[in-house]
Order: C-alpha cells, then structure tokens, then sequence
C-alpha cells in the first residue's frame, strides 16, 4: 500500500517538476535510436533497459534512466529510493532527490542501512549526475562507469 501511495505522489509532482524544474531539451530519440547503437553502448543499453522495463522515452527526463542504467539500478520503489540516495551522494540537489528521499524514511525507514550505503557509493563516484548523456550514447556503458568509479 505505502508503495502505491508513493507511486501516486511520483504522478502528482511528475508534470510540475518537469514544467518548473527541468530546462533541458528532449532528446529527440526513439526507442529503436537507442537499440541502433552497437551493444556495449550506453545507448543500447539504455534502449534494453526500457524495453525490459516497459517503459516509454519521457521527454526531458531521459537522464533518469540513463542513472538506474549506469548504477545497475531496478525499477521498485526502494530501489528508486536508493538511487536518489546514491544522486544525492554524488552530489545532485534537487527538489526530486529531497521528495523521494524523505518519503524513503518516512514509508521505507527499514532499508536505512541500503539507502546510506548507495549515499556512500554516490559520493565515491566522481560526480556524473550533470553530464550530458546524450553526447554519450555511443560510448561503452563498462567505460563509462569505470571512468566515474560507479559501482
């Protein structure tokens, strides 16, 4: 149930944080752009991701899933609580983080211990959260993320 609620809440705010907050341009790219690119590629990687996941390319907001593709993260609630704690880490400050962390300790308090630790991991990696992935589709998603120490 408190999954649900959280689910809901991601709903409500989704639209006026991405009208607020978010300045970037859309990336202009379809699911078979992303599947094109060679399979060791974050662009390939990025486009299974979303293909096992079902999810649709939200505009704007492509950069998230690039985030759960590099960090190996999955798609649960908690998992989601724990890359905002792993973002955090590395040094991203935005009202999104700060939403989803609190309602990490309000209806998630039990996995505190995962949630430091992926904080911890976050800010071992060399800060990443605001380079421009789409300039970097085409590279090895294994380079990537040993240039950056993500784990």
């Amino acid at each position: 149930m408190k999954d649900i609620i959280i689910e809901i809440l991601y709903k409500m705010i989704k639209r006026p944080y991405q009208f607020l907050f978010k300045k970037n341009t859309a990336w202009n790219l379809s699911l078979q752009d992303y599947l094109n690119h060679s399979k060791d590629s974050l662009g390939f990687h990025l486009g299974s991701f979303l293909v096992r996941a079902n999810f649709a390319i939200q505009p704007q907001l492509e950069e998230h899933d690039v985030y759960h593709v590099l960090t190996n993260t999955g798609t649960t609630v908690v998992d989601e609580i724990d890359m905002q704690f792993y973002l955090l880490g590395n040094g991203k400050k935005t009202p999104f983080v700060f939403i989803v962390i609190m309602t990490g300790f309000l209806f998630h308090i039990k996995h505190l211990k995962r949630f430091l630790s992926s904080y911890k991991k976050g800010k071992e990696a060399h800060r990443f959260y605001d380079l421009d992935f789409s300039k970097m589709l085409a590279l090895p998603i294994g380079n990537i993320q040993s240039a950056f120490n993500i784990k």
